[in-house]
């Protein structure tokens, strides 16, 4: 099989709309939460999330194309532009051999709220031509697909919150098994709204923590569920020979993945982390390292259920020793849960913790929680000369991805 070199990173965050001030922010410790700007929350239980600020379309974008496309489809544009340009990519390849793959565990839900209240207010003449197009799951593949004139394979991925991993996942597949040499491949989302926040809330999802420094809590014991965030990120896999042929700078190998389902609960987790721990497993054989250098990213969302049973498969897979040997950290305590981009996002982290030797921080994590023992690199960055990076993202209705990406030249 064919080896997948990373070639390009691209980011729209909460904590920066570029990848170097994001990497900064996140190796501090900075944390993206704040006060929800978006909608009033007068009636809402629920008044933090992790927003994008400062991020302006059209530096990526036509006003016409902004006009009519979403939110989620505006920030992958913008995190993928970012990505192609950082990579060249774009006429190395032919473009029946380049795709994109962009996971959105939602699409346009912000289109879907707004045209929704014009059909009741003001009747269905006054629904939008460009409502479905720019509520569709797959329309940021299509726009940067068009974009970057890419004829390969153009689809998204939409598993919940795994839909970013499972992007770049099943893109690294296309170009292992030869289908194409390169890809754009990522996770967008925006539900930052007010019908998102509502079904969030009455599901019993979210912190409703009024403090942003005591909201997002993974593996700590007090925590309560998990705050929105919104965003995406971007990467460029390419086949590694044709990377070092054209000089392009790697920055790391993506060498494993896994895709599994609990098959159990809408969603809950499986008790005994059955479908998390094989996910982890298929990636870290195909990674085929013996190794305790190893940073490994959480879903770790601050659910009760989540940071448990995940805490549970990082043990079963990576055996208990090796478990508590490593580096692990949820930056979601930073970032929020940016749902079907948080695995793109937690991605460029997995690649930038690689390249620079540093474990992100998981901040504001002050109470142990005996069920989640394991090292979660507590509130400041730490230093480590890793082989590898592990990033697990676990999505309502059982889906399970993990990605391994294994230091440029690892091996040689």
């Amino acid at each position: 099989m064919r080896r997948v070199a990373v070639t390009g990173l691209g980011i729209v965050s909460p904590l920066g709309n570029d990848v170097q001030t994001f990497w900064e922010n996140i190796k501090a410790g900075k944390n993206g939460i704040g006060p929800i700007t978006k909608f009033d929350t007068t009636d809402y239980k629920v008044k933090v999330a992790a927003e994008v600020h400062d991020f302006d379309p059209k530096t990526y974008m036509e006003k016409m194309d902004i006009l009519h496309s979403d939110i989620y489809t505006h920030f992958a544009i913008g995190a993928a532009c970012q990505a192609v340009e950082d990579s060249q990519i774009i006429g190395t390849v032919d473009k029946d051999r380049i795709g994109v793959m962009i996971g959105s565990g939602i699409g346009g839900i912000d289109t879907f709220m707004k045209e929704h209240l014009k059909l009741i207010e003001k009747g269905p003449k006054r629904v939008s031509p460009f409502f479905i197009p720019m509520m569709i799951p797959n329309m940021a593949s299509s726009m940067i697909a068009i974009r970057f004139g890419c004829m390969g394979p153009a689809m998204p991925q939409v598993t919940a919150c795994a839909s970013g991993s499972n992007a770049i996942g099943e893109a690294m597949r296309l170009i292992r098994h030869g289908y194409v040499d390169a890809m754009i491949a990522g996770g967008s989302e925006a539900t930052v709204n007010p019908l998102a926040a509502a079904g969030f809330t009455t599901m019993m999802a979210l912190s409703l923590s009024e403090d942003p420094n005591a909201a997002s809590l993974p593996f700590d014991a007090r925590r309560s569920g998990f705050v929105m965030g919104e965003g995406a990120g971007c990467l460029i896999l390419e086949e590694y020979e044709h990377a070092k042929a054209r000089g392009a700078h790697i920055y790391a190998e993506l060498a494993g993945y896994g895709s599994t389902c609990d098959a159990y609960h809408m969603t809950s987790p499986e008790p005994n982390a059955e479908g998390g721990y094989k996910a982890i497993l298929q990636a870290w054989n195909e990674l085929g390292l013996d190794t305790d250098a190893v940073y490994y990213n959480a879903h770790g969302t601050g659910t009760a259920m989540n940071d448990r049973i995940e805490t549970l498969a990082v043990k079963r897979a990576l055996g208990e020793e090796r478990a508590r040997r490593i580096a692990i950290s949820s930056t979601k305590s930073m970032t929020g849960h940016m749902l079907g981009a948080a695995g793109a996002a937690e991605a460029v982290i997995c690649v930038k913790a690689l390249t620079d030797g540093i474990a992100p921080p998981t901040i504001n994590y002050m109470e142990p929680d005996p069920d989640c023992d394991l090292n979660y690199t507590p509130n400041k960055a730490a230093p480590g000369n890793f082989e590898a990076a592990l990033s697990s993202s676990l999505g309502f209705g059982g889906h399970n991805a993990c990605l391994a990406f294994k230091r440029n030249g690892g091996e040689e």
